[in-house]
């Protein structure tokens, strides 16, 4: 599947992206683990979120089919998961094999995690480290997946120091901490998304935050609960970033997560000088969510603040077509673990904006892109789905027509892009090859 987006156009209009992928992950391991029942509205029908829910049902959790985001899930409690009777094959989902690699640490069987070509040739060592020093047995191809997860091992409480500020490697640390003996705490070293934490709470575990350690106790329970989850910021971020680089712009995005641990993409398009309104601030589920509304402005380069940089680590190659249409240079550093995504982002970003004139220098943690006149090309988008949308938006400024190739994985975290951008301005043609 390719994208063809003919050059020029404006976003507006009003609507609502896909719910957040993180959050759908996590409420459909957190619901399967908790005690009765629990409702979810707002649930991301993506691929990533979908293998989760497959991996679940393989374990014996009774799961409705989603309905426009609403299901279902029959909680079978912490000790209650069965064996599954397969290799879990989560396809492209690094947040669905690390978070399972803490979750399956403490329990009785044994379980083997797989996924995609992309999927394994991730880094898994990042989770394999601090699990095992929590006692749990796990095994991998040389650091990536296939993981073999070793059943009925005494999980202990301990302290982990992250060596890089990493939700995925928090969360499953924490979610091993359930399983475990006494008391697990994680410092990281700058602010990450903290949606584990907070639905824990949601579900009735105590989670302990002071000054950047999380710590919980092991053995306790979780209480079936109401989960509406947000429109997904990390793809409201496509939008945010076209409406402000296409004149005549002016695009509302409805209830979206503004988690101050999320909201890093606002925070670095604001100061390059985007002009995004937050309207009807709220309070959901225990999540702040807000509309933005963003219309045309011109952007100037900046040099990112580093502290932002993993509160939008999955939008910086959005926030790197800004910086293609941004007046001077934008600097972004402290990114290495762009690196180890669904592709090399940094790459990834820096050979397609040489292909469309953009000169850009690559650094090992980051890039300096200067702000130029975009030409039309063709964009390898290595089987990553934030690439295809990046690019995508890109058009809105070319001299010509872009073609994005292989455009099939967007479906993991925004299925219905093509027609939500059409709908709101973009000229795009899906195309099958």
């Amino acid at each position: 599947m390719h994208f063809y987006l003919d050059p020029g156009g404006s976003l507006t209009g009003s609507i609502r992206v896909p719910g957040d992928k993180s959050m759908s992950h996590r409420a459909i391991m957190l619901g399967s683990i908790a005690e009765g029942c629990t409702t979810v509205s707002g649930f991301l029908e993506g691929e990533d979120a979908l293998a989760t829910l497959s991996a679940f049902r393989e374990m014996g959790v009774k799961i409705t089919d989603p309905q426009s985001g609403r299901l279902t899930i029959d909680g079978v409690g912490l000790r209650g998961l069965e064996p599954p009777t397969r290799v879990m094959d989560v396809g492209n989902s690094g947040t669905s094999i690390r978070l399972m690699a803490g979750l399956l640490a403490g329990q009785s069987f044994d379980s083997i995690l797989t996924g995609d070509e992309s999927l394994l040739r991730r880094p898994m060592a990042r989770v394999i480290t601090p699990l095992s020093q929590m006692g749990a047995l796990i095994s991998s191809h040389e650091g990536c997946p296939p993981l073999e997860i070793q059943g009925g091992r005494a999980l202990r409480g301990t302290h982990y120091d992250m060596p890089v500020a990493s939700a995925q490697v928090k969360s499953s640390v924490i979610l091993a901490g359930l399983f475990a003996d006494g008391r697990t705490s994680v410092t990281e070293p700058a602010p990450t998304r903290d949606h584990t934490e907070r639905m824990l709470n949601g579900f009735g575990y105590t989670v302990d935050r002071d000054q950047g350690v999380i710590s919980l106790e092991g053995g306790g329970s979780l209480e079936g609960t109401d989960i509406d989850i947000p429109a997904d910021i990390s793809s409201a971020a496509f939008f945010l970033v076209g409406a402000s680089i296409a004149p005549g712009s002016d695009l509302t995005l409805e209830h979206v997560g503004i988690n101050p641990t999320r909201d890093g993409v606002i925070t670095i398009l604001r100061a390059m000088g985007a002009d995004i309104e937050i309207l009807n601030e709220r309070q959901v589920g225990g999540e702040p969510v807000a509309d933005l509304r963003v219309r045309h402005a011109p952007l100037k380069g900046i040099e990112i603040p580093v502290e932002a940089v993993p509160l939008a680590i999955d939008e910086l190659p959005a926030v790197l077509i800004a910086a293609a249409c941004a007046e001077g240079v934008t600097i972004l550093r402290r990114a290495e673990e762009l690196r180890v995504k669904e592709s090399d982002r940094i790459a990834s970003m820096a050979e397609g904006l040489s292909q469309l004139g953009i000169e850009n220098t690559v650094q090992p943690d980051g890039i300096e892109v200067v702000g130029g006149d975009l030409s039309g090309g063709v964009i390898t988008t290595h089987h990553d789905h934030r690439i295809a949308m990046s690019f995508s938006m890109a058009a809105l400024r070319a001299s010509d027509r872009i073609k994005v190739s292989d455009c099939a994985h967007v479906a993991t975290s925004f299925p219905g892009f093509a027609d939500l951008a059409l709908q709101t301005g973009l000229r795009l043609e899906v195309a099958e090859e």
